[in-house]
C-alpha cells in the first residue's frame, strides 16, 4: 500500500491558472473522491498527479517526489485511467489489457510469459476471460469500463487514478464497477483516487473527499464533512437536502426551489 499526496499543486493551461496551490492526500489503502462542479479542474488534477501535465508544486508517493522519475518508473507507482480513453476497435481485450505491462517490458523487447500471466489473472478477476479474444469494438459500455480498469490493474501500481470510472454507464453497471473496484482495493491494498460527479455515489464509496473549486481545494475531509448542504449550495449552485443513508453515509437529494 502507498500514500499519494500533492503539495502546492498548480497547473496553467492556455495561459490560465486552472489549479493553484492544491494540497491533497490519499493515505495507504484509502479511497479518495475528488468532486466539484464541471470545469472546476478535477480531471486536470488527476492528469497532473499522473505526471501527464506540466505543473508546479510536488507530487509524492510514500514521501518520495515523482517528478524526477522516468515515465516507466512513475507508471509502476501510479496507474491512470482517463474518462474517455482511446479504445482501438480492432484490438482484442487481452492485447489492450496487456498494454498495462508496458512499464515492465524492455525497450524493443516483447512481453514475457509472466506479463501474459499477470494479464490473464487480472482478466479472470474482472470476469473478462471469456471476452479475452473479442475486439473492443464489440463490447458493451460496462464491458469497456472493466477492460479499462483491467489495463490499469495490470500495471501492478499501488495507486490507481481513475477519472469518472462510471461515466456513461447505466445505474446497474455503475454499481457493478464501483463494487468491483472496492473489492479489489480492499483485497490488494490499493490506494484509489477517483473523480466522481454523482455526489451520493461518491459519499457511499469514498473514505475521504476533496472538493475542488476556484482552482483550489475548497474542502477536504470525510464524506459527512464535505457533503453538506452549505458547501454544495455554495460550490454547485444547487439547493439540496443531505440525509444520512446506509451506515450514516450522506445522501444528496435535489430540492426544487
Amino acid at each position: 500500500m502507498s500514500r499519494v499526496e500533492a503539495r502546492g499543486l498548480g497547473v496553467v493551461l492556455g495561459g490560465r491558472a486552472v489549479l493553484a496551490g492544491v494540497d491533497l492526500r490519499a493515505d495507504a489503502g484509502e479511497w479518495l473522491a475528488v468532486i466539484g462542479a464541471n470545469g472546476a479542474g478535477k480531471s486536470t488534477l488527476l492528469r497532473a498527479l499522473a505526471g501527464l501535465l506540466p505543473h508546479s508544486g510536488e507530487v509524492l508517493v510514500d514521501g518520495t517526489p515523482v517528478r524526477g522519475l522516468r515515465p516507466r518508473e512513475r507508471a509502476r507507482l501510479l496507474a491512470y485511467a482517463p474518462q474517455t480513453p482511446a479504445l482501438p476497435g480492432d484490438m482484442t481485450v487481452f492485447d489492450y489489457a496487456l498494454l498495462g505491462r508496458t512499464p515492465y517490458i524492455p525497450h524493443l523487447g516483447r512481453e514475457s510469459r509472466a506479463d501474459r500471466e499477470v494479464t490473464g489473472s487480472v482478466l479472470e478477476r474482472l470476469d473478462l476471460t471469456a471476452l479475452a479474444g473479442r475486439t473492443l469494438g464489440h463490447l458493451s459500455g460496462g464491458e469497456r469500463q472493466r477492460v479499462v480498469l483491467a489495463r490499469a490493474l495490470t500495471q501492478r501500481a499501488s495507486v490507481l487514478l481513475l477519472d469518472e470510472p462510471t461515466t456513461a454507464l447505466d445505474l446497474g453497471h455503475q454499481q457493478q464497477v464501483l463494487e468491483l473496484l472496492d473489492r479489489l482495493r480492499l483485497a490488494d491494498g490499493l490506494t484509489v483516487v477517483t473523480t466522481l460527479h454523482d455526489l451520493s455515489v461518491a459519499g457511499q464509496y469514498a473514505d475521504r473527499m476533496t472538493l475542488v473549486a476556484d482552482g483550489g481545494a475548497a474542502a477536504t475531509g470525510t464524506p459527512e464533512q464535505v457533503l453538506t448542504e452549505e458547501l454544495i449550495g455554495e460550490h454547485f449552485d444547487a439547493r439540496v437536502r443531505v440525509v444520512a443513508g446506509t451506515g450514516g453515509r450522506p445522501q444528496v437529494h435535489l430540492e426544487r426551489p
